[in-house]
């Protein structure tokens, strides 16, 4: 477990789950078999070396008689699930009021399918596990709820030209993001702009970054590079963001060029 948060939680959990199984004096094995998954799995959770999915959690306070004391550990539990860096990157972006983002390798993570990040997950050197992978594309995912809050962010978005066109996961995966890139954009929940390859001028070459304005008044920026991720709000380095990006955004298609230039991406490519 990467930070200390997380691995208090899944301590607890594990704690929880013990002390019930053995209140029902049921061993590791007959619990594993009672909730279909084995004894194996069981002992990893208790131990908090594996992080539990809700079916495992709403099954063992079924058969352990908790009354949804264990099950009411869900939340919890599915926020440890993702990375510290994923959980603070999100809680702000759940917050922040005004979010602007401009992606210069591939999709930025709040327009990925699930198909498309993980793709993007197995294709990193060192390799991760399958459940490291399960556990980022979860993250990435979750963070989209920033689209369904009342009253909604004003949330935009500056693709490069490339990453509309780079076939991440081949051709299908490609279509499939692009289609949901159009969705998107056509529904008006987010602006997206596209920054063609052949403008001379770009203020982006400094590679992606993200812009967060908060309810209180503060701005704060995030850079992320390699496996670095970096949120600043000193004001100056703040300042140099928001001009940069609004420079990238009036060098950009205005989103409805946008829209049809994507569309023409997806007849080209796919």
């Amino acid at each position: 477990m990467e930070d200390e948060e997380a691995a208090a939680v899944l301590r607890a959990v594990g704690r929880q789950i013990k002390m019930w199984r053995e209140a029902a004096g049921m061993k590791q094995s007959e619990l594993g078999a009672a909730i279909g998954y084995s004894e194996e799995m069981v002992s990893a959770v208790e131990r908090a070396r594996r992080i539990p999915k809700p079916d495992f959690l709403d099954k063992t306070d079924e058969v352990l008689g908790a009354d949804g004391k264990i099950s009411a550990m869900t939340e919890d539990v599915e926020r440890a699930r993702y990375p510290k860096k994923v959980r603070d990157l999100a809680k702000l972006e759940e917050e922040a009021v005004e979010l602007g983002a401009y992606a210069s390798h591939h999709i930025h993570g709040l327009l990925q399918t699930k198909e498309y990040a993980r793709e993007l997950y197995v294709m990193r050197r060192p390799p991760y596990t399958d459940d490291e992978i399960e556990r980022l594309v979860a993250a990435r995912m979750a963070r989209k709820s920033v689209f369904e809050r009342m009253p909604r962010p004003h949330i935009t978005f500056v693709q490069e030209e490339v990453t509309l066109r780079r076939p991440i996961g081949g051709k299908m995966v490609l279509r499939r993001q692009l289609e949901h890139l159009l969705k998107m954009g056509e529904s008006r929940t987010a602006d997206i702009q596209v920054m063609p390859t052949d403008r001379e001028d770009h203020a982006g070459m400094g590679g992606s970054l993200q812009l967060l304005k908060m309810g209180d008044g503060r701005a704060l920026g995030h850079l992320e590079v390699q496996f670095l991720s970096r949120l600043t709000s000193e004001p100056r380095e703040v300042q140099v963001l928001e001009t940069n990006y609004g420079m990238i955004r009036a060098q950009a298609l205005t989103p409805r060029d946008s829209l049809a230039f994507i569309e023409k991406v997806l007849g080209e490519e796919t």
